[in-house]
């Protein structure tokens, strides 16, 4: 696909075949998530690749949602805010922002290659971090299904390029 039809295609999947995800496709995902820019490229991060059939109920226990447990795999990005860069001007760790870059290359890269997710953010931290076995270096900050898509998606509007942007 090209570029702009990636990113046109992207959608929230809230459904998933029971299909696995070939390894050269989850491979070529992850490797966009190693190649993902972060804060003084620290790469203060680790990606969790997680078998969603064996699996199942802890992850029900950290995302309520049905559809969040039918993929076969679901990534997680955790991150380490003391391997993050922090601005020294205002004291704003910036480990929130580049989980969502590594998050964002890695939802392009699926979609790319005709694979669903949908970002999850409202996820129940103290589960997660019990079920990946986080120390206190480490926090989940983002979670994904990964998985061939079997829903019809949404239409969703978007708002004018007017309405977004200001030239000062």
């Amino acid at each position: 696909m090209e570029f702009f039809d990636v990113i046109r295609n992207r959608y929230s999947v809230r459904g998933y075949k029971d299909k696995p995800v070939e390894k050269e496709k989850l491979d070529k995902i992850l490797e966009a998530g190693r190649l993902a820019p972060t804060g003084v490229n620290s790469q203060g991060f680790k990606i969790f690749v997680i078998d969603a059939k064996k699996h199942k109920e802890a992850l029900k226990k950290i995302y309520h949602q049905s559809w969040f447990v039918e993929s076969p795999l679901v990534l997680c990005i955790a991150m380490a805010p003391t391997k993050a860069w922090t601005r020294p001007w205002d004291g704003k760790n910036i480990s929130d922002i580049d989980a969502s870059i590594v998050m964002d290359h890695m939802i392009l890269a699926a979609t790319d290659l005709g694979l669903g997710t949908c970002y999850i953010g409202a996820f129940k931290k103290y589960a997660a971090i019990e079920f990946l076995e986080l120390d206190e270096e480490y926090e989940p900050v983002l979670f994904t299904p990964l998985g061939y898509p079997d829903d019809e998606g949404r239409n969703m509007s978007r708002k004018s390029i007017d309405e977004l942007v200001v030239y000062k």
